[in-house]
C-alpha cells in the first residue's frame, strides 16, 4: 500500500512538473496586416487587381449604357404609336423588348462572371504572397524559439484575443526577412 501511495505521489509530481515546463513555452504575436501593407509584392498585386477589376467594371458599364440607349429608343418609339402605324410599331416594340431582355440577362451573366474572374485573379495574385508570409512567420518563430504565434491583425479576427500582455512581437522580424518597407499603418 505504501508503494502504491509513493508511486502515485511520484506520478502526480512528474505530471505537475511537466505541466509547469509546458506552461513556460514562449508565445509571440504578429500583425500580418502590417506585413502585407508594407510588402512591395502585395502593393503590386493590389494595383494589378484594381486594374483588372476596373477593366471588368468598364465592360459591364458599356453593356449597361447600350441597354439604356435601347430602352430609351423603345420608349421614344412607343410615344409615336398611332392608329395608322400601330401594327408595325407594336412589332418593333416586341422585338425591342426581346432584345432588352436578352441584353439584361447578358449583363447579369457578365456581372457574375466578372465577380468570379476577380475572385480567381485575387487568388492567383495573393495566394503565393500569403504562403510566403506564412512560411516566413514560421521561420522567424522557429528562430526565436516560439511555441505559439498569434496573428493580431484585424483581418484575421484579432477581436478573438481579449487581452494580450507581453509576448514577443515578431512583426518587425517578419517584415525585415521579407524586405517589407515602411512603418505601422
Amino acid at each position: 500500500m505504501k508503494k502504491l501511495i509513493t508511486t502515485f505521489s511520484l506520478a502526480a509530481g512528474l505530471f505537475l512538473t511537466s505541466n509547469l515546463v509546458s506552461a513556460q513555452q514562449k508565445i509571440g504575436h504578429v500583425n500580418s496586416d502590417e506585413v502585407f501593407n508594407n510588402l512591395p509584392e502585395a502593393k503590386t498585386a493590389e494595383a494589378s487587381l484594381d486594374t483588372f477589376t476596373k477593366t471588368k467594371q468598364a465592360e459591364i458599364e458599356k453593356m449597361i449604357t447600350s441597354y439604356q440607349t435601347k430602352l430609351k429608343a423603345a420608349q421614344d418609339k412607343e410615344k409615336t404609336i398611332s392608329e395608322a402605324n400601330k401594327e408595325s410599331v407594336i412589332k418593333e416594340l416586341t422585338a425591342a423588348q426581346t432584345e432588352l431582355q436578352t441584353l439584361g440577362k447578358s449583363i447579369e451573366e457578365a456581372r457574375t462572371k466578372a465577380a468570379q474572374d476577380v475572385s480567381k485573379k485575387q487568388g492567383e495574385l495573393f495566394t503565393p504572397i500569403q504562403q510566403k508570409v506564412a512560411t516566413t512567420i514560421s521561420a522567424v518563430a522557429k528562430e526565436k524559439g516560439l511555441a505559439y504565434v498569434f496573428d493580431v491583425s484585424a483581418s484575421q479576427g484579432n477581436n478573438n484575443i481579449a487581452y494580450m500582455d507581453g509576448g514577443e512581437d515578431i512583426t518587425p522580424a517578419v517584415k525585415s526577412k521579407l524586405g517589407a518597407t515602411g512603418g505601422k499603418k
